[in-house]
């Protein structure tokens, strides 16, 4: 009987062999065709799509901030805003006290007042150096009438004084007479030199009226009260104290919202220490750090998509290329990298690419910066 059932136990083992051989045959056959198949599915999306697009999740949302900064120095008195807050540009931010600015426009009021009123006398002055001038010339015409009166006077006493001198040794004229005519002769002399001295003190009054004249024209000549150099100097400071007036009024230079807010009510504020920021969030980007093989067809203009973290893959955002930075990420750190060494490893090095985003999908879902993204660039786009 065992050697009866023995070919029996055999033919089975054979026969369960070969069904798990043709197993084994059957689902390694179905593993190739499945290899091939995601082989050749893989081969067609990369000559359809892959070839054609780069991508990453080292990105990250970014912003042009505006630093809020004080261009004095004063008290806040009132702070309208906190963070968070939605601002829109030109509304009030922060008020400061105005009295130092109120101060000083009214001193650079009066200043305006003081160099006016400087021009005006000053142009009165040369009216009235202009007649004194005039009255010298007449001065100096009445001195030279006064010098042919007083040289007449002295040619009649100098005639008379030697026709008597000729006659005294006849005895004709007395010694008295002599006496007279010598005087008169005399008194005649010093007149004339006396009218002449007046001529000449006449002239130099009259050239020291010049001067005046002259030095005081030099003030006010071509120029009238507002091209005046003291009254434009005036009315510059007087703009500049309105101007620190109007900057006691801090408002938005954008649109966004406020963040990081530094300054309370009663604080003093310092000129150039900022106090606040405000995001543009209708203006953020993406910082998409590609590896440096990445980039090789990567140009500025091509299209690309962009999915945040924050709203997961059902929001997509499109927007496009918009430049490259001036370095790589490792060479624009606080502390970069030094290579000059010969033991140094090899580092595959990202370069930061900035993408533009569609101001209408950001509108419809804000992004804040900081938040973390994925970026894929379509290289067959223009």
């Amino acid at each position: 009987m065992a050697d009866a059932a023995s070919p029996t136990i055999e033919a089975d083992a054979e026969a369960r062999t070969a069904r798990n051989r043709a197993l084994r045959r059957t689902w390694l056959i179905r593993i190739a065709i499945a290899v091939a198949v995601i082989g050749a599915l893989w081969l067609l999306y990369y000559l359809l799509i892959g070839r054609n697009h780069v991508e990453t999740d080292n990105a990250y949302v970014n912003a042009e901030i505006a630093q809020i900064t004080p261009l004095l120095s004063a008290q806040a008195v009132e702070v309208r805003v906190s963070d968070t807050a939605q601002v829109k540009r030109g509304e009030i931010l922060v008020r400061l006290d105005p009295s130092n600015a109120d101060i000083a426009i009214a001193q650079a009021e009066a200043d305006l007042a003081e160099a006016r009123r400087r021009f005006r006398q000053t142009s009165a002055t040369s009216t009235a150096l202009t007649s004194q001038v005039a009255a010298r010339e007449a001065d100096i015409a009445a001195a030279r009438t006064r010098v042919e009166t007083a040289q007449a006077d002295y040619d009649r006493a100098r005639i008379d004084l030697e026709r008597r001198q000729k006659l005294r040794n006849s005895g004709a004229v007395s010694g008295e007479e002599l006496t007279s005519a010598v005087n008169a002769f005399a008194g005649a002399k010093a007149a004339l030199a006396q009218a002449r001295a007046t001529v000449q003190q006449a002239q130099s009054t009259r050239s020291a009226a010049i001067g005046e004249l002259t030095a005081n024209e030099a003030l006010v000549k071509g120029s009238t009260e507002e091209t005046d150099p003291g009254v434009m100097a005036a009315l510059a400071r007087l703009r500049s104290a309105r101007l620190d007036l109007d900057r006691t009024v801090i408002r938005a230079p954008i649109d966004g919202v406020v963040t990081k807010r530094q300054v309370q009510v009663g604080q003093r504020v310092t000129q150039g220490t900022p106090i606040m920021s405000i995001v543009p969030l209708s203006q953020v980007y993406v910082d998409a750090n590609f590896k440096e093989r990445q980039l090789r067809r990567v140009k500025v203009g091509m299209p690309a998509t962009v999915t945040a973290d924050i709203y997961g893959g059902d929001v997509v955002y499109h927007g496009r290329v918009a430049g490259f930075s001036g370095g790589t990420g490792s060479s624009l750190s606080l502390i970069p990298a030094q290579n000059a060494t010969g033991n140094w490893i090899k580092v595959v090095q990202r370069l930061p690419v900035r993408i533009e985003l569609d101001p209408k999908e950001l509108a419809e879902h804000p992004l804040r910066i900081g938040l973390s993204t994925e970026v894929e660039i379509d290289l067959s786009g223009n």
